[in-house]
């Protein structure tokens, strides 16, 4: 099995991520080879809660420009995870 912590790499903490976690939704930046179950198990025992539900997206790395030249970003991959009734994170206790 893979260490969880090198699957997840940080939570995502900004004002429309927050919004999800009244509803049980927690946003993390996650390592872009692993798969959904891989993720569902790394979340279930990093914080030791159930998931019911994994969303990936993927987002493209955009290019930038410093000076004269131009260089593109890494990708990001990010995934929403739904966590069952009565379970939740502190994301504060992570810091």
């Amino acid at each position: 099995m893979n260490d969880p912590r090198t699957v997840i790499r940080r939570p995502i903490v900004t004002e429309k991520s927050m919004r999800g976690t009244t509803l049980g939704k927690y946003t993390f930046e996650v390592d872009r080879a692993s798969p959904k179950p891989v993720i569902r198990d790394a979340v279930q025992r990093l914080f030791r809660v159930r998931v019911t539900k994994v969303n990936v997206i993927t987002i493209p790395g955009r290019q930038r420009r410093r000076g004269q030249r131009y260089y593109r970003e890494p990708a990001l991959r990010k995934a929403i995870v739904t966590l069952a009734a009565g379970d939740k994170i502190d994301l504060e206790k992570l810091g």
